[in-house]
């Protein structure tokens, strides 16, 4: 008598197996709802959205909020407080903050971690403890001083002080993660090089820079994440659509009396768009990058 299993990757499958991976897919599920319930609130009509009880599934999906982001025809009659919101001016600048913010934490975050990892030089161990530290400070807790330095130094509303702030941010968090990466690889390898001819510029950037790369990517995952999704410090420094970003332009759907929940469940969606494209390109890269980073010398 024969009987037939499942396999999994080229083995059999245990009860362990099968209550791990029913377990990850629940724990999955729990995570996506929130999104997909926005996504169906922001195509559902405004009945549905306040409806007593809750509307599961949307009896009539419409396109309206969207077209109101985008400044596409509506049908007569369909309003909401997302035709007086500059959605193109909050998409330029996020993606311009987030992206040049993202470049500017790697390059200088990249470099401050290969330095720790490599180097010795006096007071090392306290400067590391202290740029971490300071990363630790809430973001709430330097809107204020920020804010004033900013606006005496001609910062204040604009592009550039975002970049600057959220360059700042990063740079600990990604010095931290490329030290460890750096301590992982052999310091052999460098040597080798520097016997080969190379100098420490060069060894660094033909060596041990491609090796870290998986590091790389999962450094500028969390730095752009981070830009991208930044509140505290954004509604302070930002007061204009000049250089306000997505987050504290979503709030510009509330009102004293009444909020556009629909159109604020649209900006939403389209703010996770770009967030998910990047992380999808890299993904491979942060799968490495993470396991790898966990290890340090």
């Amino acid at each position: 008598m024969s009987i037939s299993r499942h396999t999994c990757s080229g083995r059999r499958c245990t009860k362990f197996d099968i209550c791990r991976d029913t377990l990850l897919y629940v724990i999955l599920l729990i995570f996506f709802l929130p999104s997909f319930w926005i996504f169906l609130t922001s195509i559902r009509p405004n009945a549905e959205i306040n409806a007593r009880p809750p509307v599961w599934i949307p009896q009539e999906i419409t396109l309206d909020s969207y077209k109101i982001l985008l400044g596409m025809p509506t049908p007569q009659g369909a309003f909401g407080m997302g035709t007086n919101i500059p959605f193109d001016a909050y998409a330029r600048n996020s993606i311009v903050i987030s992206l040049i913010s993202t470049i500017c934490a790697l390059s200088l975050g990249t470099l401050a971690g290969y330095v720790f990892a490599r180097f010795r030089f006096p007071y090392k161990n306290i400067t590391f403890l202290g740029m971490m530290l300071l990363r630790a400070v809430p973001g709430i807790a330097l809107s204020l001083p920020l804010f004033v330095l900013f606006a005496r130094l001609g910062l204040s509303d604009t592009v550039t002080g975002m970049i600057i702030v959220y360059t700042a941010l990063n740079i600990p968090f990604t010095a931290w993660l490329m030290d460890g990466f750096f301590r992982a690889i052999p310091k052999e390898l460098e040597d080798a090089a520097r016997i080969d001819g190379c100098s420490h510029w060069g060894a660094f950037l033909r060596v041990e820079l491609p090796l870290a790369l998986p590091g790389v990517a999962a450094s500028a995952i969390f730095a752009f994440l981070t830009a991208w999704n930044e509140f505290a410090l954004s509604s302070i420094i930002t007061r204009t659509p000049a250089s306000r970003t997505f987050p504290p332009g979503l709030f510009e759907f509330t009102g004293q009396f009444v909020s556009d929940w629909r159109g604020m469940c649209a900006m939403s969606v389209m703010m996770l768009i770009p967030a998910i494209l990047f992380v999808a390109l890299v993904q491979r890269q942060l799968m490495e990058g993470l396991i790898a980073g966990a290890t340090k010398e």
